[in-house]
């Protein structure tokens, strides 16, 4: 019966082991990269270190009508980069930033 608690504990501490090696390796991979919906010229950037709700504009864009929202972030939590800058010109789909959950 010893021999048998004994295994058993050895299997529970391997497990809560792997589990927090899964979720310390889940916190080092970074942030969720952030696209952006529209192409072209940037005129404003959220700055590094803000922290943001999902739907928040990230970055907005030139267009006819005036700025409009090109990136909105798709999960709460802290931009920890931003890849553009205003003035540069991104693409539709592009990774404009990323945001650490």
């Amino acid at each position: 019966m010893l021999q048998r608690f004994m295994k058993s504990k050895k299997a529970l501490a391997a497990a809560v082991f792997l589990a927090s090696l899964t979720i310390g390796v889940a916190q080092a991979a970074g942030g969720r990269p952030q696209r952006s919906t529209l192409s072209g010229q940037v005129v404003s950037t959220v700055s590094v270190g803000t922290q943001v709700n999902e739907g928040t504009v990230l970055v907005t864009v030139k267009t006819l009508a005036g700025a409009a929202p090109a990136a909105r972030a798709n999960c709460s939590g802290k931009v920890t980069t931003v890849q553009v800058a205003p003035g540069s010109q991104i693409a539709a789909d592009q990774i404009v930033a990323e945001i650490e959950p």
